[in-house]
């Protein structure tokens, strides 16, 4: 009987003290209707305590911001964004989660293409990358077994490089800067440096919260990375650390399956994989301003078993035109667009 006490005296003691340490129920809420804002709009914050808890102070913070609880959305990325805050109860610290959408304000403006010139493209390449570099065009190719890295002569299609991968990997996109060739595979979580003189291997990298390699391009100083999502990824060429990264979204939602990648004239122009178009994002906040419609040009091009969608974008500067392209098309375009 005393043991039965015994226990039973343990039992109550550590119920209270679990109960003395069980953490707040503290939330953040918002007065976005389904935390679902626009560029521009006003959000007021502030902590859900269901348990009418002592509050003496908050700190909120918007992706490791601090922020006032009359948000202001005018200097924010666009997407999902996550919400912290903490809070100050009798004393002591604890955090509170939410979240916040955050949508364009304006709708993509219609732009559409015209034709300067049309050049012989390798109809067996199933690209995925393309990219001019002093002049040159390069191209990267996909499939297990038959993925490859090259250098073309546009005018004419002639391969003046050529390297074949692994038949372990699949390549993907593809971006050239200081004179190395940055190359993605697609689920192998490597990445691969070339010199772009030789194509000699120079070394691997891997990436990180980005679990695939889709498309790459640069800015001149940073490499941007997508991954099949809306995500695009910034990686510094020191230790391609993912720094940051921005959601491609327009006024009503997300772009999903962003591909190939070209930065132009301060802007990402990015393929959407199993769709003929191209959509223009704002680097800096993930706004799609653009969005370009190339589906005609698939209708021009030989047509057999093995076709597949328009993929691959390079903007040549000394011309200022843009070369497009798709997964085994026999040709190459030279374009310009304007507002349609």
């Amino acid at each position: 009987m005393r043991l039965f006490k015994y226990f039973s005296i343990i039992i109550i003691a550590l119920s209270l003290m679990a109960c003395e340490e069980k953490e707040p129920q503290l939330s953040i809420k918002t007065t976005a209707s389904n935390n679902t804002a626009k560029l521009g709009d006003a959000v007021k914050l502030s902590i859900n305590n269901p348990d009418g808890l002592n509050i003496q102070s908050v700190e909120y913070l918007l992706d490791g911001e601090v922020i006032s609880k009359d948000l202001k959305l005018t200097d924010v990325k666009l997407g999902r964004q996550a919400l912290t805050a903490n809070v100050i109860v009798d004393g002591k610290t604890y955090k509170a989660d939410g979240n916040l959408i955050v949508l364009n304000n304006k709708k993509p403006e219609l732009y559409t293409y015209d034709i300067v010139n049309t050049y012989p493209h390798d109809i067996t390449s199933y690209t995925q990358g393309l990219e001019f570099y002093n002049g040159e065009l390069y191209e990267s190719t996909g499939q297990y077994g038959e993925s490859k890295l090259r250098k073309l002569d546009y005018n004419t299609g002639e391969v003046l490089q050529n390297k074949l991968l692994s038949n372990a990997f699949f390549a993907e996109g593809l971006s050239v800067l200081n004179d190395n060739i940055y190359q993605l595979t697609w689920k192998e979580n490597t990445g691969i440096i070339y010199n772009v003189n030789t194509f000699e291997k120079k070394g691997i990298f891997r990436y990180g919260e980005s679990k695939e390699g889709w498309g790459l391009c640069n800015d001149g100083t940073n490499l941007y990375k997508s991954d099949g999502t809306e995500q695009i990824w910034t990686l510094t060429t020191d230790d391609f650390t993912e720094a940051s990264k921005i959601e491609a979204y327009t006024h009503t939602g997300k772009i999903k399956s962003l591909n190939e990648l070209e930065w132009i004239n301060g802007k990402i122009y990015a393929n959407i994989y199993q769709e003929n178009g191209v959509v223009v994002i704002n680097p800096k906040n993930g706004a799609v301003e653009k969005v370009i419609d190339f589906s005609p040009l698939k209708e021009l091009v030989t047509q057999h078993p093995e076709l597949d969608v328009l993929n691959g974008i390079a903007y040549n500067p000394t011309t200022e035109t843009i070369f497009v392209t798709g997964k085994n098309w026999d040709k190459l375009f030279e374009v310009t667009i304007r507002k349609k």
